[in-house]
């Protein structure tokens, strides 16, 4: 550390020596991208270049102007932006480069990397006084985008290239202190400023010392004194503030400071060593962290609020939104806080105009900053400037535009004077409210279907306006005639708010009115309606008002209960119907399944009659009369291989082809059932939607997931006959191998993707999510459907990559992969997605016209549960055994057993008797029947 800052004092000592004269030693062009193929040199080697370079320069002509075409169609392309910059950079093209980053910076806050490569070329170019004024004020604006240490170094270094100039060195020492000032509390980045200042203090000291031998004059003496206490000073307030490796500054103090240090600076000191020890677990968190490191900065703030000092909250707010500046939730935080804390109008309106340039897509961000534009008065012309630039901000939901449409009315509604009856502000408010009804009709309709107001809100508060403030109820019945064809003349609450509004400023007659209106139109709540009506005329009305109200609101209120019945039994109806065909698809099934039993059965029939021709001694083989299903398909277990031999006294084992085909089916049967050992879930992860088919899937997959590590155990489960059921378990020896397994998803294994998820007993955790992907709204993402099921997701790329930088594609499939037609894709943020979608919406890809939106899910339906009260009704399981009624959906219990244990008695004087919903008593267990009752029952029957 002692070398790098001996360089640095040589290099700032040399600077301020040199004077202007440094900046005029610069090199006079922009660096070129390969010194050997491009920019304007004399050297050979342009005459030696090989046709690849000509190429290579054409390609890049070329790919500069289909670039400039791009933003001519949408300026705000970031990456097209960022690409168009970086080639006009390695062609040399000052000109259009220059004019590149003005119109980026215009519509976006640069990053620090963009900034710094701009001003080191613009420093490299500039020699003359008015060419260095303009490299000043190009640092102006780029320490305004963000709060950088690296810009407010290399601002602060520039600087003193020009102490030579009048008033040089108060320059340089002003543009320190501001460069102090906005980061010098940066834990980790702090220290350079201060140094780099300390430095350029010492340079100025020792310019000032006299010559050697010389006696220094008074002037002379004070000068010195004056420099040596601004270097002390700098030392005393750098070691109060907590910053990493202050014990080196305060041992370096020691050593340059010829008077001990003072106790108050000591006693700062170690207090700000207290501080730093305090700091340090979130600084090492953000080392620590991966990008965006959102939740590490986040517990850094409330951190920093609990100590409450101003300039270290915004320190750590601009830290965190250099690194998130497209997280609209901590811009919007970060302006509350300056809002209502620290209240600077020129802090307060720089935030918020970052805000809105780095995430124009959210209404809230703009809404706010029109809010704090009034709130710190700023000229009507400007905000109104604002308010045109927010229609302009592309918002992705026709909703935003009604709020940000209803502040900017707020704000108008504000500057009225009411007390006149007439003013240039009101015609200017009834001028606004007249074209958001229109902008929403048309621009915002035609985008989106829809105007995003369906209530009509802003006419709402339009006509409140009128009758309120303005005492024009002609004007507000005008606006509520509106407002109600525009299908809202149905809606209870509608017709209500109307109501209120003319009982407070407007008349009885026109009260009276519109209640009968809403009497005849509202359909969701017309009896709220008939009572306020009658309500009204109980309290002001005569007899003949009774009387006709009355009479309307039962007329209304009988069509009313018809219409609601015959909707009931059409709904009945209609749920008969689909009862009926429910039952019929049912029986259907069962024929259906019935038939393929009998045939099965007889074909059953005829084998056993050859096998009776076949026997040697005539006699009919009694045969067990059920086997296990393990057993099926005609293959007998080893033991009753055994007995058959000794029937019919053959003394060999069957042999001929049909021998090794038996021997492979019951291979499978053999192995012993192995139950999952919950235990062990943490290192086993669940396989599934594998193929059924799949030949030797314990091999296979231990083949597949031995990269993830070592594998213990592979279970692959298969049915009675010895079937792969297409999912197993596999077992770890590690947990961070189980991890790993789990990257495996959706990978596909013939032709099918594989399912990895965790092993999760569902019974214990049943709120546990298999699905990794968010079910909610995701700005950054789109939804694409009416896909051609023959795109490719490299085919998809192609055409999303023009509208923003593409992080991930999923082109959805069914289990057995093969593709839907539909896709999610990710963009880097919400601005590129927003574009996409303007851009791609209804774009033809193969013949087949997509369809693009902002990925929104819809809520998933959980499955009824069933009704308790109703549970009485269902027949008890245990009548079906113990695996309910099995595949073919048939009985096998007799139907004398199918009755209820509790018959319902027979109706006495309309009474039930004995019914199970009258006896407090539970029912009574059936009694259970041996084999001789049973035999009893059914010779009875």
């Amino acid at each position: 550390r002692s070398a790098e800052r001996g360089g640095r004092r040589a290099e700032l000592h040399k600077m301020a020596a040199a004077g202007a004269e440094a900046a005029a030693e610069e090199e006079k062009r922009l660096p070129e991208g390969d010194p050997e193929s491009g920019g304007d040199s004399d050297d050979e080697g342009d005459s030696d270049s090989s046709g690849d370079g000509e190429d290579e320069e054409k390609e890049n002509e070329a790919e500069i102007q289909r670039l400039e075409e791009q933003l001519s169609i949408n300026a705000f392309d970031y990456n097209c932006h960022l690409d168009l910059i970086k080639l006009l950079r390695q062609e040399g093209e000052l000109v259009k480069l220059r004019r590149a980053r003005q119109k980026m910076s215009e519509l976006f806050p640069l990053t620090e990397e963009i900034w710094l490569d701009w001003l080191k070329d613009e420093i490299k170019m500039a020699s003359e006084i008015s060419e260095r004024e303009k490299v000043y004020e190009l640092f102006e604006r780029a320490v305004k985008d963000y709060i950088c240490p690296e810009i407010w170094l290399e601002y602060a270094q520039y600087s003193i290239g020009g102490i030579g100039q009048e008033g040089g060195i108060e320059r340089v020492r002003s543009i320190f202190e501001r460069a102090l000032t906005a980061v010098g509390l940066h834990v980790t980045k702090g220290t350079a400023l201060w140094e780099a200042y300390r430095e350029f203090e010492n340079a100025i000291l020792e310019t000032a010392q006299p010559a050697p031998g010389s006696i220094p004059s008074p002037e002379q003496q004070q000068v010195l004194c004056s420099q040596l206490e601004k270097i002390h000073t700098l030392f005393r307030r750098q070691l109060g503030i907590p910053l990493l490796d202050m014990e080196a500054s305060y041992a370096e103090y020691e050593e340059w400071s010829e008077e001990p240090i003072p106790e108050t600076t000591i006693k700062n000191y170690k207090k700000a060593l207290q501080q730093l020890e305090k700091c340090k677990p979130y600084e090492e968190a953000l080392l620590g962290a991966e990008t965006p490191k959102l939740a590490e900065y986040q517990a850094y703030i409330d951190f920093e609020m609990k100590a409450g000092d101003p300039a270290r909250i915004q320190l750590i707010y601009e830290r965190a939104l250099a690194e998130n500046c497209l997280v609209p939730d901590l811009w919007a935080r970060y302006n509350q806080y300056l809002d209502r804390q620290l209240k600077v109008k020129e802090l307060v309106l720089s935030a918020h105009d970052r805000a809105v340039r780095n995430c124009p897509w959210t209404v809230g961000l703009w809404i706010r900053y029109l809010l704090a534009m009034e709130r710190h008065r700023v000229e009507h012309s400007i905000i109104s400037e604002m308010f045109e630039k927010a229609l302009n901000a592309g918002f992705i939901q026709a909703t935003d535009y009604v709020e940000i449409w209803q502040a900017y009315l707020d704000y108008l509604r504000r500057r009225v004077d009411f007390t006149q009856d007439s003013s240039k502000e009101l015609e200017e408010l009834r001028s606004a409210f007249a074209r958001a009804v229109e902008y929403l009709k048309q621009e915002v309709e035609e985008r989106f279907s829809e105007s995003g107001d369906p209530s009509c809100t802003i006419m709402q508060n339009w006509a409140r306006v009128e009758a309120r403030l303005c005492n024009n109820m002609q004007k507000a019945r005008e606006l509520w005639d509106n407002i109600m064809t525009k299908g809202n003349a149905k809606y209870a609450n509608m017709w209500l708010e109307y109501y209120n509004l003319e009982r407070a400023h407007g008349d009885t007659q026109h009260c009276r009115k519109a209640l009968h209106r809403a009497v005849q139109c509202t359909s969701d709540y017309p009896e709220h309606v008939c009572e306020v009506l009658l309500t009204l005329e109980r309290i002001e009305g005569t007899l003949e008002d009774w009387d006709a109200a009355v009479q309307k609101t039962e007329n209304r209120l009988a069509r009313v209960n018809e219409q609601r019945a015959k909707a009931a039994e059409k709904e009945a109806a209609l749920a008969k119907q689909e009862e009926e065909r429910a039952e019929q698809r049912k029986q259907a099934r069962a024929e259906k399944k019935a038939s393929k039993k009998a045939k099965k059965t007889r074909a059953g029939d005829k084998r056993k009659a050859d096998e009776d021709d076949e026997g040697e001694w005539g006699q009919e083989e009694e045969l067990p009369s059920k086997r296990h299903r393990a057993e099926g398909d005609g293959v007998l277990p080893e033991e009753d291989m055994e007995v058959d031999t000794g029937l019919f006294g053959r003394s060999e084992k069957p042999d001929g082809p049909a021998a090794p085909k038996e021997k492979a089916s019951t291979s499978r049967k053999d192995v012993p059932k192995v139950f999952h050992d919950s235990s062990k879930d943490k290192v086993t992860v669940f396989v599934s939607n594998l193929s059924y088919t799949m030949a030797e899937p314990e091999a296979k997959l231990r083949e597949l997931f031995g990269s993830c590590g070592e594998v213990v155990e592979v279970r692959a489960v298969f049915n009675n006959k010895g079937t792969f059921r297409g999912y197993c378990y596999v077992q770890f020896g590690e947990e961070e191998a189980a991890r790993q397994a789990l990257a495996l998803d959706r990978t596909a294994v013939e032709g099918r993707p594989m399912f990895v998820s965790p092993c999760v007993d569902k019974n214990k955790n049943p709120d546990f999510k298999v699905f990794r992907y968010s079910t909610t709204l995701e700005k950054h993402k789109l939804f694409i459907s009416g896909l051609p099921f023959s795109c490719t997701k490299e085919e998809l790329e192609e055409v999303c990559k023009a509208h923003g930088n593409v992080k991930d594609i999923r082109l959805v499939t069914n289990r057995a992969g093969k593709p839907k037609g539909l896709a999610y894709v990710e963009y880097e943020n919400e601005a590129q997605a927003s574009q996409a979608v303007l851009k791609m919406d209804g774009l033809t890809v193969k013949d087949h016209v997509i369809k693009v939106m902002i990925s929104n899910p819809p809520l998933r339906k959980l499955p009824e549960r069933p009704d308790p009260s109703k549970a009485s009704l269902a027949l008890p399981r245990q009548i079906y055994g113990a695996r309910g009624k099995g595949r073919t959906q048939l009985s096998m219990m007799p139907r004398a057993l199918q009755r209820q244990s509790n018959p319902v008695a027979k109706a006495e004087n309309g009474m039930v008797q004995n019914s199970p919903a009258a006896s407090s008593e539970p029912p009574a267990e059936p009694k259970k029947m041996s084999n001789a009752d049973f035999a009893k029952m059914l010779l009875k029957k």
